[in-house]
């Protein structure tokens, strides 16, 4: 399997001008764009009512709010990766907390490597999200489908008075003759009689 490059979308939220410069420094355009800043809970949260990102990054203790809740809130959703910085005297507290929706936890102060490891298991976890979000997107373009074609049996039978496996039959055979999904067939099933 041939890894396909991906650019990242990154929202830092720190109080502090100096970590979001070094941020900065460690996210390069090639690999995280658009990078985004917020020094508050309350404008972080204004930003994600925006866009939408793949990686929430929030260094705490933020002004307005510790961070915790925010980063179980941003967690919920399902497809952003949330790393959160904590001081050693909260850390194993918070990560207790925290772990369980979801939310990577390191421990501050930091090192550059250590966070492009951090940074390395958000990427990870992003493209784990998105073969989820595909195969859930499968699953449900599967299940409407099968609605369709449901309804469409069940007008058949009452229209032209088949039985149900001669109304799948049929809908089963004009897809196989004009070589069209069974959706394309109920649907103009379902337009002619309704």
């Amino acid at each position: 399997m041939v890894f396909e490059e991906r650019t990242y979308s990154v929202l830092v939220v720190s109080a502090g001008q100096k970590f979001r410069d070094a941020m900065a420094a460690m996210l390069p355009y090639s690999e995280y764009y658009p990078v985004c800043y917020a020094e508050s809970v309350a404008s972080a949260r204004r930003e994600l009512l925006a866009r939408s990102f793949d990686f929430v990054i929030v260094q705490a203790p933020l002004p307005d709010d510790y961070g915790t809740q925010f980063a179980m809130d941003i967690c919920a959703r399902a497809d952003t990766v949330v790393l959160l910085l904590l001081r050693a005297d909260a850390y194993g507290q918070v990560n207790a907390k925290v772990c369980p929706h979801g939310v990577f936890t390191l421990q501050l102060p930091v090192n550059t490597q250590t966070l492009k490891q951090g940074l390395g298991w958000m990427a990870a976890a992003r493209e784990r999200l998105r073969r989820l979000e595909k195969k859930t997107t499968s699953i449900e373009e599967k299940m409407e489908e099968i609605r369709l074609v449901n309804r469409a049996k069940w007008i058949l039978i009452e229209q032209l008075k088949m039985t149900e496996a001669e109304a799948h039959r049929h809908i089963e055979k004009q897809a196989m003759d004009r070589c069209v999904a069974k959706r394309e067939i109920a649907l103009g099933i379902i337009n002619t009689y309704t």
